[in-house]
C-alpha cells in the first residue's frame, strides 16, 4: 500500500482551515509569523514550500500538533471536533475571546496580549 505525500497545497489547506477555526485574519497570521500576507496567502495557496522550522512555527502559534498538519485526514471527516494540545490557561483564553463579539474589543484583548508577552 502506497502512502499519500501530503502537498504544499495541502499543507497549506490544513494552515487555512485552521487559521479560520480560530479567526485569525491572514493579516494577523502574518503578523505572527512577522511576514507579509502575501506570503501567508501564498503558504495557503501552495504556491510556496514550507520549510520544517517554518512549520513548527505556524503549528505552535495555530495551536496543532506538527503531525495533524501532515494528516491525510480532513476535520470534516472527523465525527468529534478535534482538541489541540493546549494548556488549560490557553484554553480558557480562546474560550473567552471567541465570545468577544465587538471587533475593537477583540484587537483590544490581542493588544494587551501582545503587551504582556513583551514585557516578559
Amino acid at each position: 500500500m502506497k502512502k499519500r505525500i501530503v502537498t504544499s497545497s495541502g499543507i497549506g489547506e490544513a494552515i487555512k482551515r485552521r487559521r479560520l477555526e480560530l479567526g485569525l485574519s491572514q493579516e494577523r497570521l502574518a503578523d505572527m509569523l512577522n511576514v507579509s500576507y502575501q506570503q501567508v496567502q501564498r503558504y495557503e495557496n501552495g504556491s510556496n514550500k514550507l520549510n520544517v522550522e517554518n512549520v513548527q512555527v505556524i503549528a505552535d502559534l495555530l495551536g496543532l500538533p506538527v503531525a495533524s498538519i501532515f494528516s491525510s485526514v480532513s476535520v470534516s471527516a472527523i465525527a468529534e471536533p478535534q482538541t489541540p494540545y493546549a494548556p488549560p490557561e490557553e484554553k480558557n483564553l480562546l474560550k473567552y475571546f471567541r465570545k468577544i463579539s465587538d471587533q475593537r474589543d477583540r484587537t483590544v484583548v490581542v493588544s494587551v496580549a501582545r503587551l504582556a508577552a513583551e514585557k516578559s
